[in-house]
Order: structure tokens, then sequence, then C-alpha cells
């Protein structure tokens, strides 16, 4: 039995906050100005972001921990009652009929969490087994795809994946750290919400999910839970590291498959930052408009960690893209440094 991605919804707090407004209103006075910093904020691909603490409202940089995850628990039921009710009704299923319901974040906890507090406001049915997947980071969407399609496929019942990410409750207080710059200049918020079906159900087959971590560069992206909520610091040697990694790990993924790139219909890349997208692109010999959904993600969204994946993957479904009977490769990046993918089948 396989498991097919039936349903898609995605929720985003606000209207969107344009990239120039945020450095003119608060990261040129937060991070020091100067022209290379302001270079490194506007080259981060990004034009617009949504967020639930839009720092030209109200700074969030001086608050505690205590004070970010409260903040979570409000903000983030709304949005992920709104990204599962629109998959649910995209797959033309109920609240009732999922076995299954998972939730993965890195920007929030707390007991009851989010899981148990959607479920509930949504009327899932109360013997629903539940999963969490916590601080994994951007690839988390995909071991979280990987544990709700081999449900689907061990128990034939449906299944749903909610990614839910607030990244602006994480603002650090003021600094001049360029590493700081670049993540604020690359984070927006939001919830994204898949459901799986066992086939014969239309959609996607999840074929195969695979893994790889250098244990060599632990240090090159870290997420750190301070007293003043997480602190990510990237290393700018990130993008040679995946430039090392990325093209042997689709290749195998593939071959296993009898599969080639050229065979590849549809590419959902983690828009982790421009630079990444130029590795992967480059590295595999993509065709230049292979990774437009992403691009178009990063503009539009930024990056919005485990939920990113899954906005692409919403992009191009809306481009009817993997085409039936053609493969689609799904890839993110993240700690550790940690690459994961996902072959799917039209």
């Amino acid at each position: 039995m396989t498991a097919r991605l039936t349903g898609f919804g995605s929720a985003v707090p606000g209207t969107g906050v344009e990239q120039g407004a945020m450095w003119d209103g608060f990261y040129a006075r937060h991070s020091g100005g100067g022209r290379s910093r302001e270079r490194v904020f506007h080259g981060a691909g990004v034009r617009r972001r949504h967020l639930t603490a839009d720092p030209l409202v109200e700074d969030v940089s001086g608050w505690t921990t205590g004070q970010r995850m409260r903040r979570y628990a409000a903000d983030a039921l709304p949005l992920g009652k709104e990204a599962v009710s629109a998959a649910l009704a995209d797959a033309g299923i109920t609240a009732e009929d999922p076995g299954l319901f998972a939730v993965v974040s890195c920007t929030g906890y707390g007991t009851p969490g989010i899981d148990i507090r959607v479920a509930a406001d949504l009327g899932v049915a109360p013997d629903v087994q539940r999963l969490v997947i916590g601080h994994m980071g951007c690839y988390a969407a995909l071991p979280g795809l990987g544990a709700v399609s081999d449900y689907v496929a061990a128990r034939g019942r449906p299944a749903v994946l909610l990614c839910l990410e607030l990244p602006s409750l994480h603002v650090q207080p003021p600094t001049g750290d360029m590493g700081q710059v670049v993540s604020h200049a690359l984070f927006g918020d939001a919830a994204v919400a898949v459901v799986l079906e066992p086939a014969p159900a239309r959609g996607p087959t999840v074929v195969d999910v695979v893994a790889l971590t250098d244990p060599g560069t632990t240090d090159h992206m870290t997420w750190e839970v301070t007293d003043h909520g997480f602190r990510m610091d990237l290393s700018p040697q990130v993008p040679a590291v995946l430039a090392k990694h990325a093209a042997p790990l689709v290749h195998d993924l593939l071959h296993r498959h009898g599969l080639a790139v050229s065979d590849v219909d549809a590419w959902a890349v983690h828009p982790g930052g421009p630079r990444i997208l130029d590795v992967v692109e480059q590295h595999l010999a993509l065709p230049a408009d292979a990774l437009h959904a992403s691009r178009r993600v990063l503009a539009e969204r930024g990056n919005c960690s485990s939920a990113t994946v899954l906005l692409v993957l919403e992009q191009l479904r809306r481009s009817a893209r993997p085409r039936s009977g053609r493969p689609g490769v799904v890839m993110a990046f993240g700690p550790g440094l940690t690459l994961y993918a996902a072959l799917l089948a039209g």
C-alpha cells in the first residue's frame, strides 16, 4: 500500500511586510546599520514576509523565552486550525477521518500543545494518534512526511501533517553580528498542512525518503534555546557543504529507483537562501527555471523553516507538477548539517 498527497492547506499571519520597510523602520537601527549589513539584508532574496510579530509594530527582541512561548501558543492555534481545515477540505475528508495527526515545529513548545488544541477545536476523533516533531529545523517536514506516509501505508488510514513555524518571535537583542543580520533578513511565519491517504486516492505518491548528516559540520548551523528566545547561528560555509553532498544524495536516491536527474519533472527545494538554491541548481545541472517555485516562495514568504518546502510543493501543485507518471524530488537542509530528500511519483 502507498501513501498519496491528497490535500494542501496553508495560512500566514498579517498582510505581509515589505523587506525595505523592515530595514528602514527597524533593522537598520537594530543591527547598527552600515552599507555592508544593508547589502546582506537586501541580498537575502526576500521581497516580503508575513510575521506574527511585526517589528514595525512591536519589538519582541527583549522578551524572555517564556513570553515568546506564550505568544506562540496564542498565535499558532488559529493558523494551525486554518491550515488543517483547508487541507481536509481540499482532500474531501472530515476531521474525524485521520488516524494520525503529526505536528512539526521548532519555534514554539508547550503542553497541551498545538497537536492537542488544534485537534480538539476541529473535532478530530479523540482516539487519533498524535506525533510531535520538535527542534529539527528547516528540514523537519521531510522526516515528518516519511513518518506520516509510513503510517498511512501500514495502517491504510488517512493522516495529517502540520508544519507550523513562527520565527518572528525569535528576533534577538540588538547586535551587529552579520550572522544575525542574515537570519533576521530571511525568516517568515507560516503554517502548512498536508493530507495523506492510501491508494487508490489521487495525488503524488511518496515513494522514498533519504537523509544524510555530515557530523563534521555540526557548528555550521545551530538553533540554540537562550533566555531571549531561540538563536540561529549560520556559517558562511553552509553552501559549500551542501555543494559537496546535495548532488550525491539526489543521484543515489534516483539511482535506486532507476531514474536520473533528467527524468525529474518537479523540484521542490527548500529555499534556505539564494546561494543555497544556486548551489543545488549548479551541482545538479538543472534547467534555469527548475527552481522557480522555490525562488518565488523565498521572495514572497521568506524562509519559514519546516513549513517552507511544503509551501514550494503547494506552489508546484498549482501548476500540476509533478505530472502524472513523472517523478518529483523534494529537498531540505538544516542543522547537523543534515540533508533530506524525498522522491514523489505523480
